[in-house]
């Protein structure tokens, strides 16, 4: 396993969506993050999107952790090759462990648990409980709809315009480890 200078959570899909583009970005974030020196800390599933990131870091000799939930050991796959992982006792667990370990956290293409880890990671930090970088890495416009949202509820005074403040959006992976570049120092 490589050394690492910063830890990068990774919300994506336990699923690989419809478009061989979301693999692709997956890979290519994977090989990112080993050349960055970035950890990977993701669910630890061995499915999916993480799948795809966390067996590419791993080809890779890259710095890998995961964190799953005992009750999804058998339904994402425990990921078998991971060397660093943690078993919680439920998803609250596992969600503070993968916030703990971050140093910065990046949304990739996924479903509801992708978006469910993304607005309280971004409630956390409207909250002050936390000042680390936020990226939905927009592949292909996964994410389109919920940024959207997140206007209308600006725009219906739900919120005050600085939650669009608290996160970045960025359409591709080589931009996105540009930035974490630029982020983490």
């Amino acid at each position: 396993m490589s050394t690492y200078t910063h830890s990068v959570t990774v919300f994506c899909g336990s699923r690989l969506g419809n478009k061989p583009i979301y693999q692709q970005a997956a890979k290519d974030l994977g090989t990112g993050l080993v050349q960055h020196n970035l950890r990977l800390v993701f669910g630890g599933g061995n499915v999916g999107i993480m799948g795809e990131i966390s067996n590419t870091m791993i080809d890779l000799n890259g710095a890998v952790k995961g964190i799953i939930p005992k009750f999804l050991q058998k339904k994402e796959g425990e990921h078998s090759r991971l060397t660093d992982l943690i078993i919680t006792e439920d998803m609250h667990t596992r969600k503070q462990i993968l916030y703990n370990e971050a140093d910065a956290f990046l949304c990739l293409p996924g479903g509801i648990g992708t978006f469910d880890e993304f607005f309280e990671i971004l409630t956390w930090k409207h909250l002050q409980l936390h000042n680390k970088p936020i990226i939905i890495v927009n592949i292909d416009n996964w994410a389109e709809i919920v940024i959207k949202q997140l206007h209308i509820i600006v725009e219906q005074d739900f919120a005050d315009s600085s939650i669009l403040e608290l996160f970045e959006i960025i359409d591709d992976v080589p931009s996105t480890l540009n930035r974490l570049k630029e982020v983490l120092v």
